[in-house]
């Protein structure tokens, strides 16, 4: 009896949570323009985030420090230009935002395919490079319209749901996107620089959609909720305007000191594409399914935010953000292990580690990252959202700059392509089999010692959490205290 009850109300949780989604019935044919853009989008983002380094390397020829900071200069740039790119939805508006961002991403994404197609081209590594970081304007821009469309396409009581839809739309894109990467490196055996390819089809299809779905930008309200009114519409500002009035905000800077503190769990999901990929190539052989390992993290956000939400608001989002955020930096920790631990074969003992880490991984993020996103969003006055959700990722930006930096210097101590061992220059993987490499300077040293500085910082959050949550305006429509 007690079986039958607790698995009812299990299955009854779980049809809650998609009887939640119901109240997104009342949204405009825009909100549902914007996630199909989102997972177009992402597909292609998350291929190529996750390429990009050995696109780099393997195709362009660029050493493992270069290429490190090629994608360094990028990602950094992109993360910066969040701060600014907001400001930029908000005056621009969402639909010609995103005419402008996706027409720039498709030409720059052509040019990067015709660089890596071009073998005679001289000086590839340098336009290549060159090309990334132009994208990270529109990159950015891309990233807050999404967000600012999701506050401004739902209403109060569709928002926390609307907010969780396109964080499943993104992980579902960001699961297709490691499928990508194995379809063209394993099955049509082409180069990595195809994911271009793809960029350049989805870039055109976003477009359509933006065209054909956007169509209306004003703030949508509930039959409950007061109409908005001439002397209630939000001061129309120039950006830089509204981001020395975002800077004044006390509540803004408390949720910058606690960001702060996670930066070494946000730096995680960096690993996962500046140095796992290689990492992966390294140990494993170079067959490793990278598509298929990175697909590991969004499937399993789908399947954990599904299973969990129906729980979330039980708890308070201090707890979910920093005990989350813990889980994920002890995700770090199976891969510090040994590798003979796990078997006697190197490439199926780094498979269970790796499936180990992104498991822990997903686990964590489930727990913290969607909270994050939809408070950062609840506390933003009306009219700001793209601004404020754009400029508190100033810490995420010091994060992606240092570790995308010293990623190739990482890889180069750590975890290089060969070693020298007695005067003879040998792989990584030759190496490891035959106990040539000490620990301290194998791969597994370099996740312990990137492990226990994620966990510090959560740990001192957690330590500080009176400071860190006083004068937090949860919001009762969002957020259920426990």
């Amino acid at each position: 009896m007690t079986q039958t009850t607790n698995q009812r109300s299990a299955a009854d949780m779980i049809a809650g949570y998609f009887r939640d989604f119901g109240v997104l019935r009342g949204t405009r044919l825009e909100y549902w323009g914007i996630q199909i853009i989102n997972f177009l989008d992402c597909t292609f983002y998350f291929a190529m985030l996750t390429i990009a380094t050995l696109f780099l390397s393997t195709d362009l020829k660029m050493s493992d420090e270069d290429a490190g900071y090629a994608v360094a200069v990028f990602t950094s740039a992109t993360t910066l230009l969040l701060t600014v790119s907001g400001a930029l939805t908000d005056w621009l508006g969402i639909r010609k935002g995103m005419r402008v961002s996706m027409i720039s991403a498709l030409i720059l994404r052509a040019a990067l395919l015709y660089v890596g197609l071009t073998p005679s081209l001289p000086n590839r590594g340098l336009i290549a490079s060159a090309l990334l970081l132009l994208m990270a304007p529109f990159m950015a821009g891309i990233q807050t319209i999404f967000q600012a469309a999701c506050q401004r396409f739902t209403t109060k009581i569709s928002r926390s749901a609307g907010f969780n839809l396109w964080y499943l739309f993104m992980n579902i894109g960001a699961a297709a996107g490691g499928a990508a990467i194995d379809i063209v490196r394993l099955r049509l055996k082409v180069g990595n620089v195809h994911i271009f390819t793809l960029g350049v089809i989805s870039a055109v299809l976003c477009l359509l959609c933006n065209e054909l779905m956007i169509r209306r930008e004003e703030q949508l309200r509930g039959p409950d909720e007061e109409p908005e009114t001439k002397e209630a519409k939000p001061e129309k500002k120039s950006p830089l305007k509204i981001l020395i009035d975002v800077v004044r905000q006390p509540a803004f800077l408390r949720l910058i000191v606690l960001i702060a503190l996670v930066l070494g769990v946000r730096a995680v999901y960096t690993y996962m594409y500046i140095l796992m990929p290689k990492y992966w190539e390294r140990t494993i052989g170079p067959d490793a399914q990278i598509g298929v390992l990175n697909m590991i993290n969004p499937i399993g956000i789908v399947i954990g935010l599904i299973l969990f939400i129906p729980l979330a608001n039980r708890f308070k989002v201090f707890n979910l953000l920093v005990y989350g955020s813990m889980v994920s930096a002890v995700a770090l920790f199976p891969l510090a292990v040994p590798w003979r631990l796990y078997g006697p074969d190197i490439s199926q003992a780094h498979y269970i580690m790796a499936i180990l880490s992104m498991i822990l991984l997903t686990i964590g993020e489930v727990l913290w990252s969607p909270k994050l996103y939809e408070y950062t969003a609840a506390i933003a006055p009306e009219g700001q959202e793209g601004t404020y959700l754009g400029f508190s990722m100033i810490p995420w930006f010091l994060a992606k700059t240092l570790v995308s930096a010293f990623s190739g210097h990482m890889l180069t101590y750590w975890s290089p392509e060969k070693v020298v061992v007695e005067g003879a220059v040998v792989p990584l993987q030759q190496a490891l089999i035959q106990g040539q490499v000490s620990y301290w300077q194998s791969p597994a040293a370099m996740w312990l010692i990137l492990g226990l500085y994620a966990l510090v910082g959560c740990i001192v959050a957690a330590l500080l959490q009176g400071w860190l949550t006083q004068g937090a305006h949860w919001k009762k429509e969002t957020v259920a205290q426990a």
